[in-house]
């Protein structure tokens, strides 16, 4: 069998960001990246994703991709030789990322990294892992999307791309909206009210109905400061330290 490289989306364009996701799910794509903004982005040709089934670059009648490891142990791990194969088979822009617990954490500051480039290519593990030597080779980015284990590689892809995609020229329409996003100025996002007035019992803050703009973006700030400073220690120290920096 010959590998199989899929094109997903209707519009055939050279769109300015590519995603290449190599799997031995393949199927599992574009899943939710096929809805909502990012699915109307992928069929107006705004950004391209293509799949590649790893098992296509396979040697034997079996299309193994993995092996027992080295030096015992559970579980199987990826071959080196069929990855290669299957990555050099399939060029594409962007770097070469890695999806696994162990990598560089995922946060807006490397979403943005990548939504800046001409895309990225996807490795999506699966068993144990892949072999070392092929992410030496390839001098891979490996990233995780947290502090917790997946079946595979392809949640944490899917999560990757939704986050960098919205990013992407023309996929919101209001783009002022993402200044205001959780991240991006280092704070927890504010929280958000709408109709009705009050609702079981619960009314809506004033200073949201004073229609004096200075007085809510400066109550928003507050209110971010506070989430983040008592749900993120961590994301508050940096701030700190930033805004100190910035002030000094």
């Amino acid at each position: 069998m010959r590998p199989t490289r899929k094109r997903i989306g209707t519009v055939e364009s050279k769109a300015p960001w590519r995603a290449l996701i190599l799997t031995i799910f393949p199927e599992m794509f574009p899943g939710p990246l096929g809805l909502s903004l990012a699915g109307r982005a992928l069929e107006e040709g705004k950004w391209a994703l293509d799949t590649v089934d790893i098992r296509g670059f396979a040697t034997d009648k079996h299309r193994s991709v993995d092996d027992s490891p080295f030096g015992g142990g559970a579980g199987m791990v990826m071959r080196p030789d069929v990855l290669d194969a299957a990555i050099k088979g399939a060029q594409a822009p962007g770097p070469l990322v890695y999806m696994t617990p162990r990598g560089r954490l995922l946060n807006q500051e490397l979403v943005r990294e990548l939504a800046a480039g001409p895309g990225v290519r996807v490795l999506c593990g699966r068993f144990e892992g892949v072999d070392q030597r092929l992410l030496e080779a390839h001098g891979a980015l490996e990233v995780s999307a947290g502090d917790f284990v997946l079946s595979g590689g392809e949640p944490a892809a899917l999560l990757m791309l939704d986050a960098i995609v919205r990013l992407l020229p023309g996929v919101i329409g209001k783009e002022e909206s993402l200044v205001e996003e959780s991240f991006e100025w280092g704070l927890l996002e504010y929280p958000h009210y709408t109709r009705p007035q009050v609702w079981d019992g619960r009314t809506v803050p004033e200073v949201l109905l004073s229609g004096h703009h200075e007085k809510i973006r400066a109550w928003r700030k507050r209110q971010a400061e506070d989430i983040t400073r008592q749900r993120r220690p961590d994301l508050w120290d940096r701030y700190v330290a930033a805004k100190n920096v910035s002030e000094g």
